[in-house]
């Protein structure tokens, strides 16, 4: 008997849904206080987890949710950047 793996959760701080942690976008924020998009998954430091999802990103950045989360200022170039990696994976 073949024993099923179990697939890690992660729940979106924007809509609150648990989802795969691979159908998720992971901001950390380091010792230093630096801001990053974590696409391995595997950096150190306190994370955030968001949807691949245009309307979530751009919610995230209205309500400065991130910014509370990560107890930290977010530079706009990371919603940039997290745009860009949704937009790329749509086409």
């Amino acid at each position: 008997m073949v024993k099923k793996r179990k697939i890690p959760l992660r729940k979106c701080v924007i809509t609150a849904e648990m989802k795969p942690k691979k159908e998720m976008i992971r901001i950390v924020r380091d010792k230093e206080g630096n801001v990053s998009v974590d696409l391995t998954g595997k950096k150190n430091g306190r994370g955030a987890y968001i949807s691949r999802d245009i309307s979530v990103i751009k919610e995230a950045e209205k309500t400065e949710i991130l910014k509370r989360h990560l107890q930290t200022n977010i530079d706009s170039t990371i919603y940039d950047q997290l745009k860009q990696l949704v937009d790329e994976n749509d086409k």
